[in-house]
């Protein structure tokens, strides 16, 4: 028997629609894309709540329902100007992260995760031997696809309605021989928790299995140190774990992690500030930082 179980309602994923905070992702996702193509207007509330259907007052309170910021203080979050304030320090962040106490088996970042790597065989045999369990529930970001393990939280994607398909295949391409399982009751324990600051706590740390090769694992240990509400870049990240030249090597590792947003991938750009790329999408990668900001209550620059 084929190690990998495809059934028919394995091709099209169940979705929980108990709780729909997406709905408000479809809203702030058309947002930010007209910001991103209209910025060097300034479009005012009025403009961009024309553009999405609503009236100024429902897009306010939408946004600041969803993040806590409104659109305009939104807008600021992910500017440029103030992804480059971010950057000012980003030499030193991964190495203070010790310093104020962001380390250490209990604290490994925001979420309070404790993390294993499960074993270079286990890699090496593209998931043979590993049962993941998974299904999609609604996230502030669209559709979040929770996958895991015995050992802990193996997955986690990003998907708009009417792309879960996609998603699902994309991921099970990085372990194509484990056995999969629809399971909504295994992954809502996850999915109640990990966008739920109320829940983020050290005296139940989030359990996080990563599989990947030993350099990946490394660089995906390193985004753990990254605080939320700071940014580093794919060379400090490189430095930082003895391998200055590999700021390429690194990129592609931060862009093969496979628990987004509890491994904070988004929190790693470009030099310049840019926000480079994201395999769920730069609109959602600017939507998790604005977002962070307003959890964090922090001004903007």
């Amino acid at each position: 028997m084929d190690a990998m179980v495809q059934t028919a309602s394995a091709m099209m994923p169940t979705i929980d629609t108990a709780k729909r905070p997406s709905d408000d992702y479809a809203i702030v996702r058309e947002t930010i894309e007209f910001l991103t193509d209209n910025w060097r207007d300034h479009p005012g509330l009025d403009e961009m709540a024309g553009h999405v259907g609503l009236a100024p007052l429902q897009l306010q309170r939408l946004f600041t329902r969803w993040a806590g910021l409104t659109p305009k203080a939104f807008l600021q979050a992910i500017t440029l100007d103030n992804a480059r304030a971010l950057l000012r320090d980003s030499a030193s962040v991964l190495d203070a992260s010790y310093e104020v106490g962001l380390s250490g088996p209990a604290r490994l970042h925001d979420l309070f995760v404790t993390h294993e790597a499960m074993t270079p065989g286990v890699y090496k045999a593209r998931g043979e031997g590993i049962e993941i369990r998974y299904a999609f529930h609604s996230c502030p970001f669209g559709q979040a696809l929770f996958m895991a393990t015995e050992h802990g939280l193996a997955g986690l994607a990003f998907a708009d309605d009417g792309d879960e398909a996609a998603a699902l295949e994309d991921m099970k391409k990085r372990w194509p021989k484990a056995t999969y399982i629809q399971d909504p009751a295994a992954t809502a324990p996850y999915a109640s928790r990990v966008f739920d600051q109320s829940q983020w706590s050290d005296k139940a740390p989030l359990r996080v299995a990563m599989i990947g090769s030993d350099f990946e694992v490394r660089v995906w240990e390193t985004l753990l140190k990254i605080p939320m509400g700071r940014m580093t870049t794919y060379s400090d990240i490189a430095a930082h774990i003895g391998k200055p030249s590999a700021a390429r090597a690194v990129g592609t590792a931060v862009g093969k992690n496979p628990i987004s947003f509890v491994v904070p991938c988004h929190r790693v750009i470009g030099k310049t500030g840019s926000l480079c790329g994201y395999h769920w999408g730069l609109t959602r990668k600017r939507a998790i930082i604005g977002w962070e900001t307003g959890a964090l209550g922090t001004q903007v620059a």
